[in-house]
């Protein structure tokens, strides 16, 4: 039974300490203390009557309590993040903070010059690029334009469809002089294949083929786009990547390029609250017209 409402600093140590497993590294985050930390946690377990974490040579193991408390306290967390953008500057005005949300891939190796572009544009306005494969919510503010691969199905929200980006195989002209070039797609098997460890999402979303492949099917395995793609460029073995990212690379190669190929959609998304907040929809339009001519193959 809580025994008094719990304060939103101890909340938002208690988020951070759950992050980081640690004390000390929620303290450099927070610009705080260890012992302020410390005793933060300890006066919200006070206040909730229960034990939060377990202490171990490890770091901090969350208990169930504190893993039940985990998601509210990430919403709260959003909401306030939300509210710190809102205040950041007026809605009429071109001044203020917007964060965007994207997968590792396009945040890393197709955002970067269209939001150079947009800042060289607009200096009074900060950007927040937060990387993740997850689908962030949009509708409790998580952020306020996100870059998708899946048609939203959210409501109160405004998309848009930019086209859809191509997937085939490659591999690098290192690899195929020592190897050689598959010719089959029962070929592929005395190759050495890029793919997951673990988390085999992407692939299962990659038509019939990728929904075959096992995890001992690949020769190097991550579940991090952005490994997968410096494993493919370093010439490991062979595995999948946008059309428009590989054609920056010379070197690499497609492989099976008439038999194995599927495509993403690409979507732009921000609530439709949004809409009146000029700095927002003034972010929206650049990266539309931006990865408009990224999925078209002129970025």
């Amino acid at each position: 039974m809580t025994r008094r409402t719990p304060h939103w600093d101890e909340l938002r140590t208690f988020g951070e300490v759950a992050r980081d497993g640690s004390l000390s590294g929620a303290a450099r985050r927070l610009g705080l203390t260890q012992p302020t930390v410390g005793r933060h946690i300890d006066a919200l377990e006070a206040a909730l009557g229960v034990t939060l974490f377990t202490r171990s040579p490890r770091g901090l193991t969350p208990t169930p309590a504190a893993l039940a408390l985990g998601p509210p306290v990430e919403a709260m967390a959003a909401a306030a993040a939300a509210l710190a953008r809102a205040a950041s500057g007026e809605a009429a005005a071109d001044r203020g903070a917007v964060r965007v949300t994207a997968s590792d891939v396009i945040g890393c190796e197709v955002l970067p010059p269209i939001l150079a572009a947009f800042r060289a544009e607009h200096p009074g306005i900060a950007i927040e690029l937060a990387l993740t494969n997850r689908t962030e919510d949009l509708a409790r503010r998580d952020a306020d334009i996100a870059v998708r691969m899946v048609r939203p199905t959210q409501s109160g929200l405004v998309a848009r469809r930019i086209g859809a980006a191509r997937i085939g195989l490659y591999a690098h002209r290192r690899y195929l002089a020592r190897f050689g070039e598959p010719r089959s797609i029962a070929d592929l098997a005395s190759h050495c294949l890029i793919g997951f460890d673990r988390d085999d999402r992407t692939f299962r979303a990659a038509g019939e083929m990728g929904r075959r492949l096992k995890r001992e099917d690949f020769g190097f395995r991550s579940d991090h786009d952005l490994a997968q793609l410096a494993a493919l460029r370093a010439g490991i073995g062979i595995g999948g990547c946008q059309d428009n990212i590989a054609r920056r690379t010379p070197e690499l190669v497609a492989v099976l390029p008439n038999a194995l190929q599927y495509a993403l959609e690409v979507w732009l998304v921000m609530h439709e609250g949004s809409k009146a907040t000029r700095r927002v929809r003034l972010l929206f339009d650049h990266l539309a017209a931006g990865l408009t001519g990224y999925v078209k193959g002129r970025l």
